[in-house]
């Protein structure tokens, strides 16, 4: 592997499992020197990632992690809805046993990490993930692994709101019990209504963040 694929891969994973934060300054300098490489290979790391969407540059700060607007946040979603439907109807059409049985274990992991919104937001990237694998399609898993990379500017999981947990998990129920029942019609629907409850719970989870961010600014001001 190159200096500058290995830049690449470590920068990647720092963004989609969070390490670096939406909005997070990326400084070049202190990059090399956490890599023990020189800037060059850093410097082709960060404009791949750029052509990606996963960083940009942002007046008077530089290049950030990206973050996503809230119309972007509602496009995000749609497709998520779209694809997620799909994925949960070709799963219930052709999935295995031994898929069904892993989408239940995952469902008790869940459950055993509610008290925990880190934790349990680990369980259901896994938990969707095993669907996206059980519809046995390369060009449907291609199209939500993309998606899943733009997931990972969202920001805060939507876990941290109170009763999502609770309510996400009993729409990830619902699902593995359609797919359970092979009724494709019904895992689809599962599906959708799970991602349109999970548009809503991102959207106050993200509304909640601007007020606050006001709040604060309108504080420092009279301070």
């Amino acid at each position: 592997m190159s200096r500058a694929e290995h830049a690449y891969q470590m920068l990647r994973q720092a963004i989609t499992q969070g390490s670096l934060k939406p909005g997070g300054r990326i400084l070049e300098a202190e990059l090399a020197s956490s890599f023990g490489i020189s800037r060059t290979p850093v410097r082709e790391a960060l404009k791949r990632l750029e052509s990606e969407g996963l960083i940009c540059t942002a007046p008077r700060r530089g290049m950030v992690v990206a973050r996503l607007d809230l119309q972007a946040i509602m496009e995000l979603y749609q497709m998520r809805e779209v694809l997620e439907g799909t994925a949960a109807r070709l799963a219930a059409q052709q999935c295995s046993d031994a898929e069904i049985y892993n989408l239940r274990e995952l469902l008790d992991q869940e459950l055993s990490a509610q008290q925990d919104p880190a934790e349990q937001a680990v369980k259901n990237r896994a938990f969707h993930n095993a669907i996206y694998l059980a519809a046995n399609n390369r060009y449907l898993l291609k199209s939500l692994n993309s998606l899943r990379d733009a997931l990972a500017l969202l920001g805060p999981t939507t876990y941290t709101l109170h009763s999502r947990p609770k309510i996400a998990l009993s729409e990830h129920a619902a699902i593995v019990q359609a797919i359970e029942n092979r009724d494709c019609a019904a895992a689809e629907k599962a599906a959708r209504e799970h991602i349109r409850s999970a548009q809503k719970a991102r959207i106050r989870l993200e509304n909640g963040q601007r007020n606050n961010c006001a709040i604060a600014g309108r504080d420092t001001a009279i301070g």
